[in-house]
């Protein structure tokens, strides 16, 4: 794999407004600083422990972005750095987002979780539930955690009809919180398998990880 050869590629292809987030999970430093040389700064890790040993050890303009499933007692170890949560979906978690933050003298961005695939291992609220934690009086008074988008995954499967229908819904629902929420401008769609599907409806985000760093070693 040419990690720097991959980079350039996605940086040619994507369009100006689509922001590349290379998925760096389980993938050694070396191969990080390779992607970081060819002019990438976004990292998006899963693991909160693996993201904070990284961020100490690597060039500190990085942004790194948290892709996985937060639990709310490990927010404290990313909130001195952590640039982007993607994966947020409850009040209660960006509570804890916000105290931390707060503690850390900074405000930390986050996306909203939306479910819209079909598979019962997908995170995610729903749209009504978006729409409420948006226009909570709770999430009004929070002044250190600034939700400025939706983030969803669509099924794994290879029927592209359904992959698109299910980003087309998030879309969706991004347009129609967007009239009342002028804030949110990112939506955060697509992976390796599915990206350029998911720039057509209209993503201004992927994560993408094997396309760039080979096949991940989970060992």
């Amino acid at each position: 794999m040419d990690i720097s050869e991959n980079i350039k590629k996605y940086k040619d292809e994507l369009p100006e407004n689509v922001k590349l987030v290379a998925i760096s999970k389980t993938k050694p430093n070396e191969d990080i600083l390779e992607a970081y040389r060819a002019g990438q700064r976004i990292f998006g890790e899963n693991k909160i422990q693996e993201m904070t040993d990284k961020w100490e050890a690597l060039p500190q303009d990085i942004q790194w972005h948290m892709v996985g499933h937060v639990q709310r007692n490990k927010v404290k170890y990313m909130a001195p750095f952590v640039s982007l949560i993607h994966a947020v979906d409850s009040l209660k978690l960006l509570k804890e987002i916000n105290k931390r933050a707060k503690q850390n003298e900074r405000s930390i961005n986050c996306l909203l979780q939306v479910k819209i695939a079909e598979e019962d291992s997908k995170f995610g609220i729903s749209r009504e539930e978006v729409a409420e934690i948006l226009s909570s009086e709770a999430y009004a008074n929070m002044n250190n955690v600034k939700v400025i988008g939706l983030m969803g995954m669509a099924t794994f499967t290879d029927d592209e009809d359904q992959v698109k229908a299910e980003f087309n819904y998030l879309k969706s629902v991004f347009d129609e919180l967007r009239d009342q929420h002028p804030e949110l401008e990112e939506l955060s769609m697509g992976m390796s398998g599915d990206y350029q599907l998911a720039i057509e409806c209209g993503s201004t985000m992927v994560r993408i990880g094997s396309s760039i760093f080979g096949a991940r070693n989970y060992n």
